[in-house]
């Protein structure tokens, strides 16, 4: 009896598509699941910081939604681009395959969609920059932040309580359940101390050049501008201590611009206010009206102070005047004779 050949068994070739087959879906898979798992370390943060306001928490979800569809849209190309590889690939023909000029259903297909995608991406940040932006009629708290070179500036509207600190030096080191402000990495610079769970109006301005209000775990940045007042509120919804930085170029110690972020529960809140206003911070009714404008600065760190205020005394005596003009610490004198 002649045997019969392998390679013409019955149900061989059927088999071999099979294979194939599993072999293209495998493909897919693996083209659809390979994003997903080479950020399943981070997810479902990707990277980024979750907020502990409540607007932040709306950045996040923006951010994490925009991540989502970048890696859903990644994975499709990524699939068509290796069914293409596959299904097309050289099987040992030079023969060319079937050429089209046109594919009218595809192409409206491959532009409406991303148009599409572009639309919704877009009103979902017009939804979330709104959110961000939005301010109550009436805050619990309200500070006026005041940026110079090189430090912070706190004026605590309500409270009639001012803060100013430079650099690295923190004038006011409070940290949780009264314990020192730690760790030391989160606890440069002045400290911004507001109540969880509880709006906090921020006005922000610059004396001098354009300085950065950013708190990376807030997901929230402001550009603190001379001339300009940028207004927005903040809704902590987590107690702790949040580093804090400026992130324009504004000058020589511009690396050092540091400061930090406490967020209180609102008795420790109260204790604090009191503690620091018993220590002399207090500053009268109305009277941060100018702040921001002429306040007396540290000039660079540890070295003196300045201040944006001069006056100018001229006087005669005996044919002679005699113009004094001060800035600062700093006084000039110059005499004319009269009719000189």
């Amino acid at each position: 009896m002649a045997k019969v050949s392998a390679v013409n068994a019955p149900g061989t070739d059927g088999r071999a598509r099979i294979r194939a087959r599993a072999r293209r879906r495998l493909a897919l898979v693996a083209a659809v699941a390979l994003p997903i798992l080479l950020g399943g370390c981070q997810v479902p943060n990707f990277w980024g910081y979750r907020g502990k306001t409540a607007q932040g928490q709306d950045t996040f979800k923006l951010y994490a939604g925009t991540f989502i569809a970048a890696i859903v849209v990644g994975a499709i190309v990524a699939a068509l681009i290796i069914w293409a590889i596959v299904a097309y690939r050289r099987r040992g023909s030079d023969e060319l395959p079937r050429q089209f000029q046109y594919h009218i259903p595809l192409e409206i297909t491959y532009t409406v969609i991303p148009v599409i995608i572009v639309l919704v991406l877009f009103a979902f940040t017009v939804i979330t920059e709104n959110k961000v932006d939005a301010v109550t009629a009436s805050p619990d708290v309200k500070v006026r932040v005041i940026a110079f070179q090189w430090g912070w500036t706190f004026a605590y509207s309500n409270e009639h309580l001012v803060m100013t600190g430079e650099t690295t030096g923190d004038p006011d080191p409070v940290g949780l359940a009264g314990k020192p402000c730690a760790p030391v990495q989160d606890c440069y610079g002045p400290g911004l101390v507001i109540p969880a769970n509880q709006t906090t109006r921020i006005t922000l301005v610059s004396n001098d050049v354009i300085h950065g209000f950013y708190v990376p775990q807030f997901n929230f940045s402001r550009y603190a501008q001379p001339g300009v007042t940028n207004v927005f509120d903040l809704n902590p919804t987590k107690v702790g201590i949040y580093r804090a930085q400026c992130t324009q170029l504004c000058g020589l110690y511009h690396s050092l611009m540091f400061f930090h972020v406490v967020v209180l529960p609102q008795d420790q809140y109260q204790a604090w206010v009191k503690v620091e206003q018993a220590k002399g911070g207090n500053f009268s009714a109305g009277s941060d009206t100018n702040l921001g404008t002429s306040p007396n600065i540290p000039a660079y760190p540890g070295v003196g102070t300045t201040s944006t205020t001069t006056s100018t005394t001229t006087s005669t005596t005996g044919g002679t005047s005699t113009t004094s003009s001060t800035t600062g610490a700093s006084t000039t004198t110059s005499t004319t004779k009269a009719g000189a």
